[in-house]
């Protein structure tokens, strides 16, 4: 999912402005049959095609060899789509489904943008870099990690809905529904949610409601065993699987966040300069996000092998009786990136589509 979010964006700046852009703009979105951001994709009025797509891990696995299988048929659906479709460019930010898109595309000629969004660079963008004509990266960090004759340091766009919603009057306890003034916590695991983060928070519940309401994104499917504490809890705890409309509401109405480390999650608390605690996935590029965020004093990083309950309700409620150290740390946040508009790639798209 980390690797929709800026393509939309990018997608709702060429639509928002297409009559100065590009004439006769026109998309197709290529993904998994199975993926998540298929609905996503359909949503915002953009065709989809499903190819196979297969992963290669950095370390021996059989399942490499089932996966090379994919990524070769996927290579020969993807060449006979762009060969149909016929486009003046092909955009990609780094998931693996990419790669034999952005192969055939060089072997048909069709130049390719790849979007680097974290600090590590992906396996992915590794493999795609050298047959892209240009890649765009979100942070300056990442200028070294490839060529720099066709480098550009671009930031990371956000969708319209945060930018349309960034001016919102309406106080969170009233979209939300709490029935009081306590400060308001967003938990959120990524889009499949995250089965430890939630744990903490439902062991925290007791106390944490003692001092804030709670709006917890849990995942498809994540808070069915727990209809007791759920309903105990309810005036000052709501669960949701997904906040897909009500994402940007969900944001605005938080006075302080605890999230995973994905680079889009983090790039949108940016944008809006929300002050956060980022539990990264152990021995992820997650980590690499979270001690780049905490290394500028953008974020608290907690490890999720070594923090208990009571550690992060301690931490939750320093924080919030901490106006200042909240605001610094949302400004600090709001500094990594030099732009959130996707300026910077559409003028890159633009040089290649004219």
């Amino acid at each position: 999912m980390g690797s929709v979010s800026p393509l939309i964006a990018i997608h709702q700046q060429l639509t928002k402005n297409n009559q100065q852009k590009i004439k006769d703009y026109q998309v197709l979105w290529l993904g998994t049959r199975t993926g998540p951001e298929r609905k996503i994709v359909e949503k915002e009025g953009i065709e989809f095609k499903a190819i196979a797509a297969g992963k290669l891990r950095r370390y021996f696995d059989l399942r490499n060899i089932i996966d090379l299988a994919k990524i070769k048929i996927g290579f020969w659906q993807a060449f006979f789509i762009i060969l149909k479709f016929k486009p003046d460019i092909i955009l990609s930010a780094g998931s693996f489904v990419s790669v034999p898109v952005v192969w055939a595309g060089w072997v048909l000629r069709i130049p390719s943008i790849i979007h680097q969004q974290d600090v590590r660079p992906g396996l992915a963008n590794r493999l795609m870099a050298p047959f892209a004509a240009r890649i765009t990266v979100a942070l300056d960090v990442s200028l070294e990690d490839y060529s720099k004759n066709k480098t550009v340091l671009a930031g990371n766009p956000v969708r319209q809905s945060l930018v349309t919603s960034d001016q919102s009057l309406v106080m969170g306890s009233e979209k939300f529904e709490f029935k009081n003034n306590l400060p308001i916590l967003l938990v959120m695991g990524g889009g499949t949610g995250a089965l430890k983060i939630n744990e903490l928070i439902w062991e925290s519940l007791d106390e944490l409601t003692k001092f804030c309401n709670v709006l917890h994104l849990t995942g498809k499917n994540k808070n069915k065993n727990y209809p007791l504490l759920i309903t105990h809890y309810s005036s000052q705890y709501k669960p949701f699987e997904f906040l897909t409309d009500k994402m940007a509401d969900a944001y605005q109405a938080a006075d302080l966040v605890v999230s995973r480390a994905g680079m889009s999650a983090l790039t949108e608390l940016a944008y809006l300069k929300k002050p956060a605690i980022v539990i990264p996935i152990p021995n992820s590029h997650q980590e690499d996000n979270a001690k780049y965020f905490a290394q500028k004093d953008a974020c608290l990083y907690l490890d999720q092998r070594k923090t208990s309950s009571d550690q992060l309700v301690k931490i939750v409620r320093e924080l919030l009786r901490d106006g200042n150290r909240r605001r610094e740390l949302g400004e600090n946040m709001h500094k990594i990136f030099i732009d959130y508009s996707g300026k910077h790639i559409i003028k890159e798209v633009l040089r290649y589509s004219a």
